[in-house]
């Protein structure tokens, strides 16, 4: 079949492109301003995709087209798809169709940490010697890629809240069949299309009724919300936390005498009153703690021996973009991450003075996502980017959709930082970041760039001008 995906350079778009092609299936697409890792990954793999919309690209007609979430009605090829009566379907129920029916789905949900934790079990299933099909939503470095198609039983796949499609506003994690499921935290997110909290915990609510009597749920012992969810499966249920899990209980899989260093983190594992013994992983932050051991909760459920999950937690490499060490020069290194949330961007802070030491770590934060440039949340940003040395602040994505009264005000968040005796600039673009940061940076820093979006390439433009300035 000849599939053509319009917004094929999004995460799971480009992923899918790539399953599909594995399947044999052509595969054509569309796309503006494309950036790394995934129009890497689709160059890589040779699909040829339009750098913008335009009814042209759907000729001759294709079989399917593929709708992504990031495309809506006025997209010129969403219009000539209605208008010929092309068949078309969203991303989500792709997936579930050409992959997903007849396989034991391990499905990855949660506000945080789902393609980590994802990545790190499709790792945990081949040091298994199950060699698991995979999508997740960042190109995982021990496979080099976000995506992959095996004759397996097995299919790991990153379950996302966000809306399917245009025509499809419920998220995408109720099309992915679940079998096995991690529900990694439940917090408040994407407000752009949950009206409120209750609505944002009923979608995880009805992709936990999913799961057969027969299946499993892993659920993190430390967020109320996923506590509360976890009550309302049919499947059996294994709690997983650290130690400190507090009021909420002991959950089942503990983390013990976690042990942090430059090189990654150890910790006793323990399930029930039974200790299994220690892991290392090159992985750094509580927060990733907490991913491994969604994991391990997942992996043992579909009986992946102890052996294969020590061996596959200290070979884990990672997934880009998040705690990426983009490069250094003149003992400077400039870290991408991916965090947009405020309890992610505390975490990452946390995770990379933990990593790298007694240096300053300067974080350069965008705020892209809707959530990011919501004034709601602007107390927890302040909170959050408090726990930096130095903090500069980039201009909203999109403030022409914000008023006072809606939307972050940046410069205002600067201003209580500094108020808060924490060094915190507002400087609105990429171009005069660069050079404000660079001329004040010294050996020992660590350039935390946080945005989940491209940010204008800045951090290369971060490395070239250290290299110029040396």
């Amino acid at each position: 079949m000849h599939y053509h995906l319009i917004g094929i350079a999004g995460a799971a778009m480009a992923s899918l492109a790539g399953l599909l092609r594995a399947k044999g299936h052509r595969v054509s697409g569309s796309d503006r301003g494309a950036y790394p890792p995934m129009s890497d990954m689709l160059d890589k793999l040779g699909i040829e995709y339009a750098r913008s919309f335009d009814s042209s690209n759907l000729q001759p007609a294709p079989d399917r087209v593929v709708v992504g979430n990031a495309v809506s009605r006025g997209n010129p090829e969403v219009e000539a798809v209605l208008e010929r009566g092309l068949r078309y379907v969203s991303s989500a129920a792709a997936i579930r169709d050409e992959f997903l029916w007849g396989k034991h789905v391990l499905a990855i949900a949660g506000t945080h940490g789902k393609t980590t934790t994802a990545a790190i079990l499709a790792w945990l299933l081949e040091r298994a010697g199950l060699s698991p099909s995979f999508l997740v939503g960042g190109v995982a470095e021990n496979f080099g890629r976000s995506f992959r198609l095996k004759d397996s039983k097995y299919f790991v796949i990153e379950a996302d809240e966000y809306d399917t499609a245009f025509f499809d506003k419920g998220p995408k994690m109720w099309h992915y069949l679940p079998r096995t499921a991690v529900l990694t935290n439940v917090e408040f997110d994407h407000a752009d299309i949950y009206r409120d909290e209750a609505a944002y915990r009923f979608a995880f609510a009805r992709f936990v009724n999913l799961l057969p009597a027969n299946g499993a749920l892993a659920v993190g012992w430390e967020t109320p919300l996923a506590r509360d969810l976890a009550a309302e499966s049919h499947a059996p249920v294994a709690s997983y936390g650290l130690e400190t899990c507090g009021t909420a209980g002991h959950p089942r899989w503990r983390a013990r005498e976690i042990r942090d260093g430059r090189d990654g983190t150890m910790f006793e594992v323990s399930r029930g009153d039974r200790r299994l013994g220690s892991v290392a992983t090159p992985l750094t932050g509580a927060f990733n703690v907490r991913n491994c051991l969604a994991a391990i909760a997942a992996a043992n459920a579909i009986g992946v021996s102890w052996t294969a999950i020590v061996e596959g937690l200290a070979t884990f490499r990672n997934v880009r973009r998040r705690m990426e060490r983009r490069g250094e020069v003149g003992g400077i290194a400039v870290i991408d991450d991916f965090a947009h949330h405020p309890t992610a961007v505390r975490e990452t802070i946390a995770a990379v003075r933990q990593r790298f030491g007694g240096g300053r770590v300067i974080a350069i934060f965008e705020p892209r996502s809707y959530t990011a440039q919501l004034r709601s949340f602007q107390s927890a940003y302040r909170s959050a980017l408090a726990h930096a040395d130095r903090v500069v602040l980039a201009q909203l994505s999109h403030p022409e959709r914000y008023n006072r009264r809606t939307g972050m005000d940046p410069r205002e968040l600067a201003e209580q930082l500094r108020a808060d005796g924490v060094d915190a600039d507002y400087i609105p673009t990429v171009e005069r970041i660069v050079p404000a940061v660079v001329s004040h940076a010294m050996p020992g820093d660590v350039l935390l760039v946080m945005s989940n979006g491209a940010f204008g390439a800045i951090h290369d433009k971060l490395l070239a001008a250290l290299a110029h300035r040396r």
